[in-house]
């Protein structure tokens, strides 16, 4: 049987990058998904996020509303319960969500189209311990692309000035317990694909992520301690005609007995600059992989979007 998801050591990029880009690239081909082991984050700084994020989500709802970012799209701030829908699907997720975004310079361009993050005043630490997680998934998520333009065969720094200030966002996922059998249909995350470049994906303590293979299996994804889970987004499946695929994934709700017990994971999603466009290299075209019509990022963004409910057209 083939072993999906075997882990990939981070160690073996800082001992020889042309066998991490291999082995990383094969995984994106043949599932849209990688996990790599040995990560770099310190754990002090994903426990840290982790205590802030279960503080947050605590919180009354009256309080959480404060902070309510449907206005700029579900971008910045909280999103609540049942508000997310996936693409094409009737029934919104059973989860809740706040985004941190990045830090902007004041004279930056990018201010027009990206928000500031919102401070919580409530949750002692929390912009300070989901700061230093973001700013910790944003260098390694940097470093990961440099693999993946080596296995394009694309200059190692090929990605770096098209995603120094990508609107990125630091997803904290809350999925609360289900106290009573939930509605027919839904799951906690519908069936999706992530819009952006890359996701990567701190393990949560709850099971539950399936990833479509191309031969229709769902496979589960459980990483081991200390790994990451690494997947490909809309916009770099663009990028390569479709050569490394962005997979459709869920996370399906849990077993009886494990029902009553919340869940938590938090996404990085790793964004182009919002003014790149997004066109297929030639070489994945040559490939054999399918070009789609150039497309800015924050077009591309706005279009995915409205998809998923959070822009109402």
């Amino acid at each position: 049987m083939t072993e999906y998801f075997k882990p990939i050591p981070y160690s073996l990029w800082r001992k020889d990058k042309a066998a991490f880009a291999a082995a990383f690239g094969e995984s994106f081909r043949e599932t849209g998904f990688a996990v790599v082991s040995g990560h770099p984050v310190d754990q002090s700084v994903i426990d840290e996020n982790l205590r802030a994020t279960k503080a947050f989500f605590a919180l009354p709802d009256a309080v959480k509303a404060r902070y309510d970012g449907r206005a700029g799209g579900g971008q910045r701030g909280y999103t609540a319960f049942a508000t997310e829908n996936a693409k094409g699907a009737d029934k919104a997720d059973l989860k809740e969500f706040w985004h941190t975004g990045r830090l902007l310079p004041q004279d930056s361009p990018y201010r027009e189209t990206m928000a500031d993050t919102p401070p919580v005043a409530e949750v002692a630490d929390f912009d300070r311990a989901t700061r230093a997680l973001y700013t910790a998934l944003d260098e390694m998520g940097r470093d990961l692309l440099r693999a993946i333009a080596l296995h394009l065969g694309l200059d190692e720094l090929w990605f770096e000035d098209r995603v120094e200030m990508g609107n990125s966002i630091l997803r904290l996922l809350h999925y609360p317990p289900q106290e009573s059998p939930p509605p027919e249909g839904t799951v906690r995350a519908g069936a999706h694909e992530d819009i952006n470049v890359i996701t990567l994906l701190l393990g949560a303590e709850e099971a539950g992520l399936e990833v479509k293979h191309s031969s229709g299996t769902w496979l589960g994804v459980n990483p081991p301690p200390g790994a990451l889970v690494i997947n490909c987004g809309d916009m770099l499946q663009r990028l390569t005609a479709g050569v490394l695929p962005s997979t459709t994934h869920r996370v399906v709700n849990p077993s009886p007995e494990r029902a009553k017990f919340p869940r938590y994971s938090t996404p990085f999603f790793l964004h182009f600059n919002q003014d790149v466009v997004i066109e297929a290299l030639p070489g994945c075209v040559a490939e054999g992989g399918t070009p789609q019509p150039p497309i800015t990022a924050q077009d591309y963004l706005m279009e995915r979007l409205r998809e998923i409910g959070l822009v109402k057209t």
